[in-house]
């Protein structure tokens, strides 16, 4: 008997609704969502406001510029996406937050709980609302966006081309960058030889150990010399897992 899931949701707070799917709309990902392998919902955090003008932000206590989102707007807008959904997994894109990383996605992807995207805007959002509702706060790098959107959008696609169905070779999600804390190893196609740079000859013997051989050796290299961070980590990794064993 095949196991079946429900398709993967997403839901999306934003002042901006009609920003989404945008690129998640495009390509394998939009027809993903369009055979029903994953759903979005983008809902309008405007919608929950109280007065005719539909206010949803103001000025900071305590001074400063920018204006910072409410926290009665956004807790209405919250409660009433969060009150249906099984288990939902919160999450706040923030320039405080930590890295987002491969194993957030893949775990997301995973664990099948409905994911849920609060996209900030202006200065952000009134603090009260993080220590209510305690969402994850991620981060897509040490530089300041306009709002959470772009940012909900990477860490969607992250997730949704990890979805059966969605990819049509699943052997292409093994060998990437981030597996094992490695970058992932050079790409060549046709033709040959362009503008004078052959493809690296092992890649052409048909010698499958020595063509992998040669792509662990790169992506060591690579990783060695671009994120020695990562070279760093993957190799107390497997240290302690040495020692454990």
């Amino acid at each position: 008997m095949t196991e079946t899931f429900a398709p993967f949701s997403v839901t999306v707070l934003t002042l901006f609704p009609q920003m989404f799917p945008g690129p998640l709309g495009e390509a394998l990902l939009g027809e993903g969502l369009r055979s029903g392998l994953w759903t979005l919902n983008p809902v309008n955090i405007r919608n929950f406001a109280f007065d005719k003008y539909q206010s949803v932000d103001a000025e900071g206590f305590g001074g400063g510029p920018g204006m910072v989102l409410r926290p009665d707007v956004l807790g209405e807008a919250l409660d009433h996406t969060l009150k249906d959904l099984d288990t939902p997994r919160l999450v706040f894109p923030s320039p405080r937050g930590a890295p987002l990383t491969q194993s957030h996605l893949v775990t997301w992807s995973t664990d099948r709980r409905p994911l849920v995207f609060l996209c900030g805007r202006y200065e952000g959002v009134d603090e009260r609302i993080l220590e209510t509702y305690q969402p994850e706060e991620i981060s897509l790098g040490d530089f300041i966006l306009m709002g959470g959107e772009v940012a909900a959008m990477a860490a969607i696609e992250g997730c949704v081309r990890l979805l059966g169905g969605v990819v049509g070779n699943r052997e292409s999600l093994v060998h990437e960058s981030f597996t094992d804390d490695l970058l992932e190893y050079p790409h060549y196609t046709r033709p040959r030889i362009w503008r004078g740079q052959e493809v690296p000859s092992v890649l052409l013997s048909g010698h499958h150990a020595q063509i992998a051989a040669w792509r662990q050796a790169e992506s060591e290299n690579l990783t060695k010399e671009r994120r020695p961070d990562l070279w760093t980590r993957g190799k107390s990794r497997d240290m302690k897992n040495y020692t454990e064993t």
